[in-house]
């Protein structure tokens, strides 16, 4: 009798390979009839051999052209996968908890848990009194949270742009324009670091509610008006759940100005303006000669060309560009003694910068902290209105003057502002920097002094100050 050969003894790769493939026999399989031993596993009427083939019917394919089933994730990378879809949860719920439960509930809830601590310890009658009072005091509270709060919410500032001391009035209109009645609620429209809150009460469907406000100005800086609050709460102000209605809005309070009438400081139309290409019948340039026209002036008539060409001929002039004007304010701390200068610098600033955009085609602006835009008179103010102190590494009056020097050019008058920080020298070194031929004014707030004081530094004419009001009389001085 013939015994048959003993199965090869599958390898590991061998027995992963057959287990992968589902339903698959370890031990190999002799075929009926032939006595052949075939290392073949069978699925349904597909054939996968652990290492190489896939035989369906008679036909054999490459392992490679089989799929390839993706690995499951280990334990701990499922569970690491759900601890932080939780921890997402959680800090959303965390989020709407400190956004909802105000200061006062933070302080009757931990009173609440001290409370049922004590009570349930030492078995005390009185503290479970009070705790179930506080307990039911804060369920009674959570369902003022829950409504509709659908309002249409209308802001309307009549004014955007303020001097500072001015008031800015607004109105504030809701409306429901739901088929359900709103209940009573309160409505905060915050202001910079500060809010107001109005009480706004049932409103029926379509009713409306207005609300007028006027916003006090102090100082000088750009004011986020809003986004207008609606808040449902309990009366006791424990908890309070609030939804944005309306994007805010920037209130700009500029500084104060004043007006400097008759003094001319942009348009110096003299021998240090700059050529154009816009011809003029009167002016420094001499341009070409052209035929006489009804209304020329006679006084600009070429005579040796009227008597060689038998006509009138007359003069033409190139009209001379009004001057480059550029305004140098300081931001450095150091260069002032206090916040009062700082203001004083920047009013007189805008004060000048004013009157020059009044006068001069060409008005430039610059700080530490970069150039200001002077398309016009509100922007020049916009951009005063949100100055704030420069860093030390800036430097000071004698690095904005350097700077000038190297961004600017054609400059025809520059004026320096700074405060009483920034001593003669510095101001020497920084007109110094400036280029030769620049007429320099240098305008010093000191609050130190009494009456104005006008000196000569170098080649720059300074004037001190104390008082914004003092600024028109001293220029009148200087520039007469």
């Amino acid at each position: 009798m013939t015994t048959p050969p003993a199965a090869p003894t599958p390898t590991r790769r061998t027995r992963r390979g057959r287990s992968a493939a589902g339903g698959a026999t370890p031990d190999a399989t002799t075929a009926v009839g032939t006595g052949t031993t075939t290392d073949a596993a069978t699925v349904g009427s597909t054939t996968r051999d652990a290492d190489a083939t896939v035989r369906v019917g008679t036909t054999t394919l490459s392992a490679d052209a089989a799929p390839v089933n993706a690995e499951a994730p280990s334990r701990l990378e499922a569970w690491r996968e759900r601890a932080e879809s939780w921890w997402t949860v959680a800090q959303r719920v965390i989020r709407l908890i400190t956004r909802t439960v105000r200061p006062l509930g933070w302080v009757l809830l931990s009173a609440t848990v001290l409370l049922w601590v004590v009570a349930l310890s030492f078995g005390w009658q009185e503290m479970i009194i009070a705790a179930v009072i506080l307990t039911a005091i804060v369920l009674i509270s959570i369902p003022f949270l829950f409504g509709g709060t659908a309002y249409d919410v209308d802001l309307d500032l009549t004014r955007t742009h303020v001097v500072v001391g001015e008031r800015a009035i607004g109105g504030l209109t809701l409306a429901n324009g739901t088929s359900r009645s709103i209940l009573p609620s309160r409505v905060v429209l915050p202001v910079g670091s500060g809010r107001g809150e109005f009480d706004v009460p049932r409103l029926a469907p379509e009713a409306v509610h207005e609300e007028l406000f006027a916003i006090p100005t102090t100082a000088r800086g750009v004011l986020a008006v809003g986004p207008v609050s609606v808040l449902r709460g309990d009366p006791l102000g424990l908890f309070e759940r609030s939804s944005d209605r309306r994007q805010a809005v920037d209130l700009y309070v500029h500084p104060r100005t004043v007006p400097l009438e008759g003094l001319s400081l942009g348009r110096l139309r003299d021998l240090e303006g700059l050529p154009s290409s816009h011809l003029a019948r009167d002016d420094v340039s001499f341009h070409a000669l052209r035929e006489y026209q009804p209304g020329d002036d006679l006084r600009h008539v070429h005579w040796k060309s009227t008597a060689r060409v038998g006509e009138l001929m007359m003069r033409q002039y190139e009209e001379t560009r009004r001057s480059h004007f550029v305004l140098g304010l300081s931001t450095y701390a150091g260069d002032y003694a206090d916040p009062e200068e700082f203001e004083l610098a920047i009013s007189a600033a805008g004060s000048i910068g004013l009157r020059a955009l009044r006068d001069s085609r060409v008005l430039e602006a610059r700080t530490q902290l970069g150039p200001l835009r002077t398309q016009g008179p509100r922007r020049l103010l916009d951009n005063l209105a949100s100055i704030e102190y420069s860093r030390q590494r800036d430097g000071g009056v004698v690095a904005l003057a350097g700077t000038i020097a190297i961004n600017s050019h054609g400059i025809a008058i520059v004026v320096l502002f700074c405060g009483s920080g920034a001593d003669s020298a510095e101001l020497k070194l920084a007109c110094s920097r400036l280029p030769q031929g620049v007429r320099v004014l240098a305008i010093v707030a000191d609050t130190s002094l009494e009456v104005p004081l006008l000196r000569r530094v170098g080649d720059a004419d300074v004037i001190s100050i104390s008082a914004l009001d003092q600024l028109a009389p001293a220029m009148r001085k200087v520039l007469s």
